[in-house]
């Protein structure tokens, strides 16, 4: 465990929980909690990976203060820090199920798309990308998310206009596939990660790959320049 995540394993699924007391940013120090482990579940050979929040928060998105700050490098290492994390999830050869434990705001709406199956909190919760709504535009690997996992019905809502969905719309958004009450959530989070164990790992990453890797090398090839 850091201060910023920890790792539990239950049966074959490895459960990786954000929590570092505030809003669970992506920060570097989050960052590289998070890729150190997902390294952890690979080396340990867990057969698929739960990630979550606390309760009422799973994330408020990028560090804004470091956005903000003084060090405009500090940001854009943190920017392509959080970048390359989202296309590693997306890309990630386990089955990832992702519990939405409240607010999945900017950056942590973002992760959410990232995920093979995710599953929400029922409650007062705000899901989405206020980008625009607080004066930034989407990066190449947002845009891309955005345009692969969102519904086409919403999909000028949440990326442009900035749309703040609950639980229940932001299922049919696109952000979530199931919505349980709040006692519910990590038992259907495992329940849907032991189902993917079931299934032949190679044939799921390699499937994976092929609906996704082209994607995410072009954005990848893009922060590597």
């Amino acid at each position: 465990m850091t201060e910023y995540a920890s790792y539990e394993t239950v049966g074959d699924v490895a459960v990786v929980t954000l929590n570092d007391g505030k809003a669970n940013a992506f920060g570097p120090n989050m960052i590289e909690a998070v890729n150190s482990l997902l390294d952890r579940a690979e080396a340990q050979e867990a057969k698929a990976v739960v990630l979550m929040g606390r309760p009422g928060l799973f994330s408020g998105g990028f560090d804004l203060k470091v956005i903000r700050g003084d060090d405009p490098e500090a940001a854009r290492a943190m920017s392509l820090g959080g970048a390359r994390l989202m296309m590693r999830l997306y890309g990630f050869p386990l089955p990832l199920v992702i519990a939405a434990t409240g607010h999945a705001v900017a950056l942590g709406a973002f992760c959410l798309l990232t995920g093979d199956y995710r599953v929400g909190t029922a409650g007062d919760f705000s899901i989405g990308l206020n980008e625009t709504a607080i004066g930034m535009s989407l990066p190449p690997f947002g845009l891309m998310l955005a345009n692969e996992r969102l519904s086409k019905r919403h999909l000028s809502r949440a990326a442009i206009a900035a749309t703040m969905f609950n639980p229940e719309e932001a299922r049919d958004a696109g952000f979530l596939d199931e919505v349980v009450p709040a006692d519910q959530l990590r038992d259907a989070a495992l329940d849907k990660a032991r189902s993917f164990t079931q299934l032949d790992g190679a044939a799921y990453a390699s499937v994976k790959q092929g609906l996704r890797g082209e994607a995410i090398a072009a954005v990848n090839a893009g922060l590597d320049a």
